[in-house]
Parts: structure tokens; C-alpha cells; sequence
């Protein structure tokens, strides 16, 4: 298998990886509407979908074909995530929340390293990309979901 194969392979996970965050943002926007964690999700997700369409770019770019099994196994695996025990079985609870920011956080960390991941291979065909731009970008995002995941572990003392 030759570097292209398994650049390809690398780019297909990470957009797969992009599909599962979209839909997971989207959920825990819904269950936060109302409150000022659901308004930075909605912000978050109009990003997220950006980088999302900046690296479909850069694997057309590339001659990188998406691959519509791992985005449906992705898309999937969001949901079967949702059927973890999260101390109320029929309703969100604060521990739900903890988890998909934990989630997220994981998730764009992975994306940091997918544009660091580009810029390395200085390849001619990426030079239109501000991939140092989409880095800090994701950097933001980071340090953003960090503070309220912060929150999130807050709300999970103990009384007393």
C-alpha cells in the first residue's frame, strides 16, 4: 500500500470523525437550547462544518475519494453512543453533558493534529490551504470546549 493509500485512509477516518462530531454537537445543542452552553454549540457547529468542507477541499485537492461506509459507521456510532448509562435512563443529565464535551474535546484535539498532520507533508497541492490558520482555529475551539467541560465537571459534586 503506498502513501497516497494511506493518506487516503488517514483523511477518510478524520472526515468520519468530522460526521460524528457534527451530530453530536447538533444533539447537545438541542438539549442545551436556552442556556449559553447550546448558543457556543451552535457557533461550534457552524465551525465544525466549515472544517469539515475545508477538508473535503483538501482531499479532493489530494484525489482523496470520501468513503460513505465509515461517515454511516460514524454516523451510527454517534448514535449507539448515546445509549450509555448516564445516571437518568430516559433524560439528559449533567453527566451526559461532561461526556460529549470530553468527547469533543478528544475530537478536535484529532483534528488539530489532522491540519498539523497536512502541513508537515508540505504538499504542492495544499498550498492555497492556511493550514496554520485552521491549527489556530482549532486551538480556539479547544481551549473554548475546555472551560466549559471545566464547567460541566463542576456541576457533578456531590452535595454536601
Amino acid at each position: 500500500m503506498g502513501g497516497t493509500s494511506l493518506l487516503g485512509v488517514y483523511l477518510r477516518d478524520h472526515l468520519a470523525g468530522s460526521v460524528a462530531a457534527l451530530e453530536l454537537i447538533a444533539r447537545a445543542r438541542r438539549e442545551n437550547s436556552g442556556n449559553q452552553l447550546g448558543t457556543f454549540l451552535a457557533d461550534l457547529h457552524g465551525d465544525v462544518a466549515e472544517d469539515q468542507r475545508m477538508l473535503l477541499r483538501a482531499m479532493d485537492a489530494l484525489g482523496v475519494e470520501p468513503s460513505r461506509v465509515k461517515n454511516r459507521l460514524a454516523w451510527a456510532a454517534e448514535k449507539a453512543g448515546r445509549l450509555k448509562l448516564n445516571g437518568s435512563l430516559l433524560r439528559y443529565s449533567p453527566l451526559s453533558r461532561l461526556v460529549e464535551l470530553d468527547t469533543l474535546v478528544a475530537g478536535v484535539t484529532g483534528k488539530r493534529m489532522l491540519w498539523t498532520a497536512l502541513a508537515e507533508l508540505a504538499d504542492p497541492r495544499l498550498a492555497d490551504f492556511d493550514l496554520p490558520a485552521l491549527v489556530r482555529r482549532a486551538e480556539d475551539q479547544i481551549a473554548a470546549l475546555e472551560a466549559w467541560r471545566r464547567r460541566a465537571a463542576t456541576a457533578l459534586r456531590e452535595p454536601g
